[in-house]
């Protein structure tokens, strides 16, 4: 992919000139922006069983607000599929009104860790772990949009919407009305599908934006009879945390709930940042400001009972390529999207929850990595597994327990690989045996230590050169002081050390 270039002054350039330049670049970018977070913003809502109007209402904030901040230029924020089944499942927990509160915990969670610079240890993070988080979410989201597609009620863990598919079949089968909603689901998964194959003057539209405007078409022309997306617009939604939702705070589960968001929309964002900056010459982003800026929009996103943001790839890249120079993009994109719910609401209202359904189906389906697995296999087979195991233990347990899970594999894989120990064992023949280790003797290799030097022939002296580790953690140290002094006691052997240079 083609990187943009930065904008930069030209010579003898005024600097009013140049700012003229950069809003001609980042108007008409901030609208295509607009039309593809639009959709995305309300299906994301409606996936994570809050009202539309919510989806709308983070998507300007993180407009408005977060994109005027300090941190990444070009990157935008809003909801994201990727917070879906956790925000769907919090809800289901806790209570609409408590997720305010939740979230904006969490952005106060964000803004901590920005003012301790713990920014740039979120690029420490496996890869293989981020993507299996993805691959997880990308699989409960689409089994859980499987029964959006068919008009019907998904179950609440991921596991029960996975063996409740051959009844969702089968019934589906037997009712018009789900056969008709699937059939305009598949449709919306069909153009998107399509869309990037069309010519270029056909793709001005944004793929998304395109879809659902076509099965909204089609739903009004043929007059079909499937769910429609509800509406009450910004001022019914808006529901500020009294102190009953403020005390559920002191509940663990609510806790666990707030860090889990906290780690999660901050890795995401954070993420997305480093493949951003990767698509531009412009500033590089600042890692600590851009997770203050945020836990800003979260903490106002959970004032204003909203869902909670992350920085959104998809729209980030559509951003980059659509030629925007500055943060003015996506806060006029912020702008429109306040302007449409202010005044179009209603519109919302004729769009099919199949099409939006369809929308995250697809958006699901490229969250899992299914094509770069093949490979990994075979060069990393232990980053492979890290990577599956993630993904299944997302859809198993939940999101937070998932990557909990597969930052453990990923530690002890590290640990492991740096781990590395060799043994040498030399018989000489003036009857002594030289026993060389090398590398990192840690309590991962003790097993293998001791293996070897049981095996030893007894009565005979022992030369043991540590001179080539690099380092001896307490484990094997223990271990090798024990098995000098039990040889030692008993006669069946001689220890030397060979110091250093010998």
């Amino acid at each position: 992919m083609t990187r943009r270039p930065a904008l930069r002054p030209a010579a003898g350039r005024s600097p009013g000139a140049h700012r003229f330049a950069a809003l001609r670049a980042d108007l008409p970018a901030s609208l295509v922006v607009f039309l593809v977070a639009l959709p995305l913003c309300v299906g994301v809502a409606v996936a994570s069983g809050v009202p539309a109007e919510l989806g709308l209402l983070t998507g300007i904030v993180g407009g408005l607000l977060t994109g005027l901040l300090p941190g990444s230029s070009l990157q935008v924020s809003g909801p994201a599929a990727g917070l879906t089944v956790l925000v769907f499942a919090a809800v289901q927990e806790h209570g609409l009104a408590t997720l305010g509160v939740i979230t904006a915990a969490a952005g106060l969670l964000q803004l901590a860790m920005g003012a301790l610079r713990l920014g740039r240890l979120f690029r420490a993070i496996s890869v293989s772990v981020v993507q299996g988080m993805l691959a997880g979410i990308g699989l409960v989201l689409i089994s859980g949009q499987l029964y959006a597609l068919a008009d019907a009620k998904a179950p609440g863990s991921g596991l029960g919407k996975l063996a409740g598919l051959p009844g969702l079949l089968a019934d589906s089968a037997a009712s018009p009305r789900a056969l008709t909603a699937a059939a305009v689901g598949i449709g919306t998964v069909a153009v998107l599908v399509l869309w990037p194959r069309l010519p270029a003057r056909a793709r001005i539209v944004p793929g998304p934006l395109a879809a659902v405007a076509a099965a909204t078409a089609v739903t009004a022309l043929l007059d079909l009879s499937v769910g429609k997306v509800q509406v009450a617009g910004l001022a019914g939604v808006v529901d500020l945390p009294g102190g009953a939702d403020l005390a559920a705070l002191g509940e663990g589960a609510v806790l666990g709930t707030v860090l889990a968001f906290a780690l999660i929309a901050s890795a995401e964002s954070l993420f997305s940042a480093a493949a951003v900056d990767r698509l531009h010459d412009g500033p590089r982003t600042h890692y600590d400001r851009e997770l203050i800026a945020q836990g800003v929009g979260n903490t106002v996103c959970g004032v204003l009972g909203a869902l909670p943001m992350t920085a959104v790839i998809v729209r980030s890249a559509a951003n980059v390529q659509a030629g925007a120079r500055t943060k003015a993009s996506r806060v006029l994109h912020g702008l429109w999207l306040l302007l449409f719910a202010a005044f179009f609401p209603a519109v919302l209202s004729v769009i099919p929850l199949a099409a939006l359904a369809g929308v995250l189906v697809h958006a699901g389906a490229k969250l899992v990595p299914a094509r770069a697995l093949v490979p990994l296999w075979r060069e990393h087979r232990g980053e492979a597994l890290i990577l599956v195991v993630t993904a299944v233990a997302v859809v198993v347990t939940n999101l937070f327990e998932g990557v909990l899970l597969g930052l453990l594999l990923s530690v002890l894989k590290s640990a492991w690989d740096t781990s590395h120990l060799q043994v040498d064992v030399d018989e000489r023949a003036d009857g002594t045996v030289r026993v060389t280790l090398a590398g990192n003797a840690t309590f991962l290799r003790l097993p293998r230590l001791l293996d070897a030097l049981e095996k030893l022939p007894t009565g005979r002296t022992v030369q043991l050169d540590l001179t080539g580790l690099r380092h001896l953690d307490h484990a094997s140290r223990s271990a090798l002081e024990t098995w000098e002094e039990r040889h030692s006691r008993t006669g069946e052997a001689v220890v030397v050390r060979v110091p250093a240079g010998v």
